[in-house]
């Protein structure tokens, strides 16, 4: 564990008017950093980009992760880069999708139209989700997600499109992995099923873990932090550690802080306006914010079919901190949101 922790601060528009060595380029990606904020326990310091060789070699070695570029990863015949923020759209296909309401279960040629839609829209990858994990949702036998997910899934391969499959199970994988290629995205980070790290390990495919209180009783447990933001992050970094342990790559992992998941309201927003902190651990950063009900909480107590402002606001602070995949439900609207901050960013570049 570490014995401090580094959040990149003090964003400026261009380098080129630094003095060398003052600012630095965040995770090969187009925002540069002119400071850190040094995190001890409850004490916080600010120190100079520069100086951070002073703070001797655990310092180093995390600043070079946070510098470090994000490689690219290749699934199946797709490529997914990492130096720009890119939207991840959300395919569910539950009865109870707090989103959708369901409906596009049953219909996998609905959803994997839906999906295709998505991605001519922008999205770089589909994740495909085939149980709920909202507040109290049942849990899904793994053959009827299977069933759900396995369809869908082998259509949008066909099409050409990269995917995600959103699931805990180790079944579920195992019936995605047998049709293509794809991502695996475990809520539970790889800790629900026992048989799920050496499932990704043998396919060597890319994994997202992401962080719940407790995943090995569902993801919405917990009983508070007394530090959220260094809390997540010392729990990731164990379980990236894990995940390399047991056979998979370091370089096809992914962390989500897992917004909403065990996590209050006072919780969420210290994950969300602490998000570079995450860039420490050397990995991409996935964050899920879109529709959810920090949103409402926020703006009157807004039904999830009116969350789309508060979803595209969350999206761009996400590209403000650097975040690598924003995983939305309204993928053109997210997409334009992006390309519009990157049209600003470009030109803060030339002055």
């Amino acid at each position: 564990m570490a014995t401090f922790h580094l959040r990149p601060t003090q964003f400026v528009d261009t380098p080129v008017t630094h003095p060398d060595g003052s600012v630095a380029r965040l995770a090969g990606g187009m925002l540069w950093f002119a400071a850190y904020e040094v995190i001890q326990g409850t004490t916080r310091s600010t120190i100079p980009v520069g100086d951070v060789g002073q703070l001797g070699a655990e310092a180093a070695a995390i600043h070079a992760r946070v510098t470090a570029s994000r490689p690219p990863l290749t699934i199946g015949e797709r490529t997914l880069r990492f130096d720009q923020p890119v939207a991840a759209g959300i395919l569910n296909v539950t009865p109870d999708s707090f989103s959708d309401g369901g409906k596009l279960q049953d219909d996998p040629e609905a959803a994997a139209a839906a999906g295709v839609a998505m991605a001519a829209a922008g999205a770089a990858l589909i994740d495909v989700g085939g149980e709920s994990t909202r507040p109290g949702a049942p849990l899904v036998w793994e053959g009827d997600e299977a069933k759900r997910v396995a369809p869908v899934v082998e259509r949008l391969l066909r099409a050409g499109t990269l995917v995600s499959v959103d699931t805990r199970k180790g079944a579920v994988m195992e019936a995605a992995l047998a049709l293509g290629e794809v991502i695996v995205n475990d809520v539970s980070a790889l800790l629900w099923d026992e048989r799920a790290a050496s499932i990704v390990a043998r396919a060597s495919v890319p994994v997202i873990l992401m962080h719940s209180p407790d995943p090995r009783l569902g993801p919405h447990g917990g009983d508070g932090y007394a530090n959220v933001l260094t809390e997540v992050y010392d729990w990731l970094e164990a379980r990236i550690a894990a995940a390399v342990a047991a056979g998979i790559d370091r370089a096809k992992i992914l962390v989500d802080p897992g917004i909403g998941f065990g996590k209050s309201l006072a919780d969420n927003l210290a994950l969300i306006n602490g998000l570079s902190l995450f860039h420490g651990l050397g990995v991409p950063i996935m964050l899920g914010v879109s529709r959810k009900r920090l949103i409402g909480a926020l703006s009157g107590e807004a039904p999830v079919a009116e969350r789309l402002g508060g979803s595209i606001a969350l999206a761009v602070k996400g590209a403000e901190a650097g975040v690598q995949v924003l995983r939305v439900h309204d993928v053109a609207e997210t997409v334009q949101a992006l390309r519009v901050w990157r049209g600003l960013h470009d030109r803060a570049l030339v002055g």
